[in-house]
């Protein structure tokens, strides 16, 4: 018998649980979202617990819970993508190279302003964390550290170095999608770390305050990721249009 976790792990263990059903379709028109005592008994869970889980799920879009009505699930255009706990559980379980196309585009508009940003703003303690990140890449090149770590290390010590509290506000979102896109970008071009030489050159002109030239170079890095899943997974626009 599987020994269920206690208190706030529990709750969290049962948003995870139902939020994984959600996302991969386990509830549907056809197949409803259970009434509260069913999931009490299938789930093992006291009301209280399951209407905190629930609540969480509404909060991130998922459910939509009012008397009378019941609990039902919402339609993925309302739900919260920028919530790092629904966007993992879409590309563990519902893996789409359309969303990780998305997901870089939207790398594409915020890190290189991040970037530079950091080349104004960051003090000892943020280029200190620039530079631990780019030593920490290096020594995975050594097999000292680990590559997608570090990789995502660097990233979010940018965000950081922003000293804006919206850019830090995305690290945890940043921190889930980049190890997708890192591990599938690598498999891409057959090799398990990163470039360390246009990490550098991002991190050399924040440390340096050039703003420009940090936002260039972390522009040109997102950009080839970019190119890597369209060349790879998506389709040309001639099969596009085939199928049309």
């Amino acid at each position: 018998m599987t020994t269920r976790p206690s208190g706030r792990n529990f709750t969290h263990s049962i948003v995870q649980e139902l939020g994984v059903n959600i996302v991969t379709g386990v509830y549907t028109e056809k197949n409803p979202f259970p009434v509260e005592e069913e999931l009490c008994r299938r789930l093992g869970a006291s009301r209280t617990v399951l209407r905190e889980a629930v609540k969480m799920l509404t909060a991130k879009g998922m459910l939509s819970a009012r008397p009378r009505q019941g609990t039902k699930v919402q339609p993925e255009s309302n739900w919260n993508l920028l919530d790092p706990d629904i966007l993992r559980w879409m590309l563990e379980r519902k893996y789409s190279s359309e969303l990780l196309v998305q997901f870089n585009e939207v790398r594409l508009a915020i890190e290189p302003q991040a970037a530079a940003l950091a080349a104004l703003n960051a003090g000892d303690d943020e280029k200190l964390a620039v530079r631990v990140a780019i030593e920490r890449m290096r020594a995975a090149e050594r097999g000292e550290d680990d590559p997608l770590e570090s990789d995502i290390a660097f990233h979010v010590a940018v965000l950081r170095a922003t000293r804006n509290h919206f850019y830090m506000h995305l690290t945890e979102l940043t921190s889930t999608a980049l190890r997708f896109s890192i591990r599938t970008t690598n498999r891409y071009k057959g090799v398990r770390l990163a470039n360390v030489a246009d990490h550098k050159k991002v991190a050399d002109a924040i440390l340096a305050g050039k703003p420009a030239v940090a936002s260039d170079a972390m522009r040109k890095m997102i950009q080839e990721v970019l190119d890597l899943i369209h060349e790879h997974e998506m389709p040309s626009p001639t099969a596009r249009a085939r199928r049309a």
